[in-house]
C-alpha cells in the first residue's frame, strides 16, 4: 500500500510494531522518529526503513505541515520478486540489524525515487486495464531504488542519537530471548544498578524492561510460527516457560490466537485503505 499524506495533526502515537515492513519518505514538517531506543530528527528527503521487528513511534510538531510518502510492504511480496543475485529484503534487514534505519540520500539519488513514487501514486488510482501489473512493476522499482540508495548512501547521521549502554542491553536481549532475562540479571551483567537501568531504559525506549522483553519475545515467536515452527516449540524457543501465559500474551498482542495466526496468509493483516492517522 502507498499513502501520500500531508496534514497538521498532532496525534500522539504509542510505541508499536507492524506485521509488515514500513517505509517513510519524509518531504516536509518537523518530525522525530524513535526506533529501538534511537532518535532520528528527520530532514527533507530522509528515508526510514522499518521492519516488522522494529519498535517505533513518531513525535510530530503540529505547527508544521507533515508531508510524507508511506509504504506498507509485505515481506513475502518482496521475497517472491527477489533473485539470488538481488535480495530486495537486504536493505531492510541490514538497516534493522545495524540499527541504521535512516537513509539520507543526495538530491541526485533521491530524484528517480521521488518521480517513481508519484508514478506509483497515479497508478494506484488508475482503474484501467493493466493497472495492477503497473502498480506491482512500479512498486518493485521503488524497492530497487531503496536498495541502491541504502547501499551507496553515507552513514553520517543515519545511526541516530543513542545511549550506547542501552544499545548494548537491547542487543543482549535480542540475542538471548531464549534465556532467563530479569532486571537483576541485566543489572548484574552490565554493572549498573537496577534503578538506573529501569530509568534509562524507559527514557530511551519508551518501554519498561519487562514489556520490551515481552514484546520482542512475541515478535520472535510470531515470526517462527509464520515460518512453520510448531507453536509450542516456538514459544519455548523464545523464552516462554509457561505455555498458557504465552497464549494469553500472544492473543493480546496480535489480536488472535497463535493457531489462528499460523493459518493467516503472511501480510494479510494489512489495513485496506489510508487515513490521516498514519504517522
Amino acid at each position: 500500500l502507498l499513502f501520500h499524506l500531508k496534514d497538521k495533526k498532532g496525534d500522539q502515537f504509542e510505541y508499536h510494531t507492524h506485521d509488515f515492513y514500513k517505509v517513510i519518505i519524509f518531504l516536509s514538517g518537523k518530525v522525530t522518529y524513535l526506533i529501538e531506543g534511537r532518535t532520528y530528527p528527520l530532514q527533507p528527503r530522509d528515508i526510514l526503513l522499518i521492519t516488522n521487528k522494529d519498535i517505533h513511534r513518531a513525535v510530530i510538531d503540529i505547527h508544521s505541515p507533515y508531508e510524507r510518502f508511506v509504504l506498507w510492504l509485505k515481506p513475502d511480496f518482496i521475497t517472491k520478486n527477489s533473485s539470488p543475485q538481488s535480495d530486495l529484503l537486504s536493505c531492510f534487514e541490514q538497516a534493522s540489524r545495524e540499527k541504521r534505519n535512516l537513509v539520507r540520500p543526495d538530491p541526485e539519488s533521491f530524484l528517480p525515487l521521488k518521480l517513481t513514487l508519484f508514478d506509483l501514486e497515479a497508478a494506484w488510482q488508475d482503474p484501467s486495464f493493466g493497472a495492477d501489473i503497473m502498480k506491482n512493476t512500479l512498486l518493485l522499482h521503488v524497492v530497487i531504488y531503496l536498495n541502491r540508495i541504502f547501499s551507496t548512501a553515507g552513514e553520517a547521521g543515519t545511526h541516530g542519537k543513542q545511549d550506547k549502554d542501552i544499545d548494548r542491553i537491547i542487543a543482549y536481549i535480542e540475542e538471548n530471548l531464549h534465556k532467563e532475562l530479569t532486571i537483576d540479571r541485566l543489572a548484574e551483567t552490565f554493572f549498573v544498578s537496577k534503578s538506573t537501568l529501569m530509568h534509562r531504559f524507559k527514557e530511551q525506549t519508551g518501554y519498561t524492561v519487562h514489556n520490551f522483553i515481552l514484546q520482542k519475545r512475541l515478535i520472535a515467536a510470531g515470526s517462527r510460527i509464520r515460518k512453520g515452527d510448531p507453536i509450542t516449540e516456538a514459544s519455548f524457543a523464545c523464552g516462554f516457560s509457561d505455555y498458557s501465559s504465552f497464549v494469553r500474551a500472544f492473543q493480546k498482542f496480535y489480536g488472535m490466537s497463535p493457531r489462528q495466526y499460523k493459518k493467516e496468509r503472511p501480510g494479510s493483516l494489512l489495513p485496506g485503505k489510508p487515513d490521516n492517522s498514519i504517522p
